[in-house]
């Protein structure tokens, strides 16, 4: 082994398992910008958990609900829209449990004058007055008609009604222009006064088809059809009561529309 200049003849000897490090040392603005890479990168995934957050738990529904929300300039609930077929609100053609069915057609010409209890309109005359609200059954008055060929059923269903708490005024056949031509279980006559009394009988019978006539007056006309065999129960009566004045649902808006 050669013995290197200035060591007199000593050996020169390494010890050790490690060697001494060839590159340069770490700096410190390395350091600084790891730290601040890292930092940055753990904001951004907490705002992108955050917002994950709000969508599955809908605070941004119902911020928009706040926002499309609007006080009401009355306070008062306002009354539904009467149909122009004079059908009572609410209620649905073929609906369950006896609700009322309107026909959702215009009354064909001259059909006024047919229609049993119609009053004739005057030229110039003021229209009636439109009533929607389901009034108490002492209230109403009901002519019952009878447009099949079974005897006496006008009265015995009048005789119901009347324990029903309903005030009887007509009882006997249909006229012409509704004899026999009654399809259903009975078909429920009105005015624009009526409407109301018109949703609460009809609630009494299955299926009725319910059409409006020009009378001034709030009583309603019900013609038994080929159809009809009994009213209705009380507790059936007042589940189709219930569903015929229950307000129709609204749509709901989209996501970020009012």
């Amino acid at each position: 082994m050669l013995t290197p200049q200035g060591l007199k003849g000593k050996q020169y000897r390494i010890t050790g398992n490690s060697y001494p490090r060839l590159g340069r040392p770490p700096r410190k603005s390395k350091k600084v910008l790891a730290v601040l890479g890292s930092l940055l990168a753990l904001a951004l995934i907490a705002l992108g958990g955050v917002q994950l957050v709000d969508i599955f738990t809908g605070k941004g529904k119902h911020a928009t609900a706040q926002a499309c929300a609007t006080p009401s300039t009355s306070g008062k609930l306002l009354a539904a829209p009467v149909a122009a077929s004079g059908a009572a609100p609410g209620a649905a053609s073929g609906a369950p449990n006896g609700a009322p069915k309107a026909t959702g057609a215009p009354a064909a010409p001259g059909a006024a004058s047919a229609a049993p209890g119609a009053a004739p309109a005057a030229s110039g005359a003021a229209p009636a007055a439109t009533s929607t609200a389901v009034p108490q059954p002492q209230t109403v008055t009901v002519n019952v008609y009878n447009a099949t060929g079974k005897a006496g059923l006008a009265a015995r269903t009048a005789e119901e009604l009347k324990k029903r708490g309903f005030a009887i005024g007509k009882v006997g056949n249909a006229p012409a222009a509704l004899d026999k031509k009654v399809t259903g279980t009975a078909q429920v006559v009105s005015g624009p006064a009526g409407i109301g009394a018109a949703t609460l009988l009809g609630s009494q019978v299955a299926t009725p088809v319910t059409t409006a006539d020009t009378r001034a007056d709030a009583t309603v006309d019900f013609v038994i059809g080929d159809g009809y065999a009994a009213l209705l129960d009380p507790t059936q009566a007042a589940a189709a009561l219930a569903l015929a004045t229950k307000p129709s649902p609204s749509a709901s808006p989209g996501p970020g529309s009012c």
